[in-house]
């Protein structure tokens, strides 16, 4: 009787320790942007909370190309998670702009920071609004970008022409060498605040951000559910005394839909839980929120974030 008992706890313990282990063995890779950017390090700063809180995650933030190619990458199977902006997947989702095919393999888990659409005019200039650009020479950003994508939205919106803003075809360190030099009268960005180029040209010439309407704010924001409303805060950049209303995309982070709920449902709880050591190891960390977690994406989240936003009363 003794010796059964005895096997029996040994196999039981056996069971135990594979289960265990075979429970314990998740390995993710984590496709993020290129090295110099934001979306690597704020990547490798979620792996490795993810790491040390959730028994036997190991997560791998990989250097790419960013968005569109993460999306790809998904598509083909060949990573789990990704960093990506909201308006490429919902244009991937949807079969739009540079996505000829839909591509429906991911599913979102949380949004992370907005990237902000700045729109910068001299110091002297008398442009208060976005609609007060017609006329001017405008940097809106490199052909294809999600930056020159945002000023045809808002140009829509706006029910301008396309030659009502004599529209030049930069990047960002183009527009603002170009602004500089006084061959532009105004450029548009979409990008996270601060932006180095902006801080670098307040230092040689006086600017301005001008705003956009609360009207068209809600307008633009319901035609294109991806894009949420935002501000920047007053003195961010030198001239800028007072906050601007204006729009952003998000960085969203997705999932392969084929992870499961559980593993889903942990990575999100352990991630917002521990914003504050998210904070602490990367400044885009503070602007993580459980109440915008949800706000300003356009595709499905995975079950596994829906359980963790429901149990948090964020989604219904």
């Amino acid at each position: 009787m003794k010796k059964a008992l005895a096997v029996l706890v040994v196999c039981a313990a056996v069971i135990a320790f594979v289960t265990a282990a075979s429970a314990g063995e998740v390995k993710l890779i984590l496709a993020t942007g290129g090295t110099a950017g934001t979306y690597y390090p704020f990547g490798g700063a979620m792996a490795k909370i993810w790491g040390s809180k959730i028994p036997g995650m190991n997560v791998t933030a990989q250097a790419t190309g960013a968005s569109i190619e993460n999306i790809r990458l998904m598509n083909k199977d060949e990573v789990e998670l990704a960093l990506v902006q909201s308006d490429n997947i919902d244009w991937a989702f949807y079969g739009k702009e540079v996505f000829k095919e839909k591509i429906t393999k991911m599913a979102a888990i949380a949004v992370l920071y907005p990237e902000v659409v700045h729109i910068v005019v001299r110091g002297d200039s008398p442009a208060k609004t976005f609609g007060d650009l017609k006329g001017m020479k405008v940097g809106v950003g490199a052909p294809g970008s999600g930056t020159e994508a945002n000023f045809r939205q808002l140009m829509e919106v706006y029910e301008m022409k396309k030659d009502d803003v004599k529209g030049q075809y930069l990047s960002y360190a183009e527009s603002a060498d170009q602004f500089k030099d006084k061959h532009i009268d105004s450029f548009f960005l979409t990008t996270g605040v601060p932006n180095s180029a902006i801080m670098d040209v307040a230092t040689t010439r006086s600017i301005k951000l001008v705003s956009i309407e609360d009207a068209m704010v809600a307008k633009i924001t319901q035609k294109y559910p991806f894009l949420a409303p935002a501000k920047i805060p007053a003195n961010t950049y030198k001239g800028q005394p007072e906050e601007v209303k204006t729009i952003a995309v998000m960085a969203v982070l997705i999932a392969h839909p084929k992870l499961s709920e559980n593993v889903v449902y942990n990575l999100t709880k352990t991630m917002i839980d521990n914003q504050s050591e998210l904070a602490s190891a990367h400044a885009k960390g503070k602007e993580l929120s459980l109440q915008t977690a949800t706000k300003g994406v356009s595709i499905p989240f995975h079950p596994g974030a829906v359980k963790y936003y429901k149990e948090k009363g964020v989604m219904k």
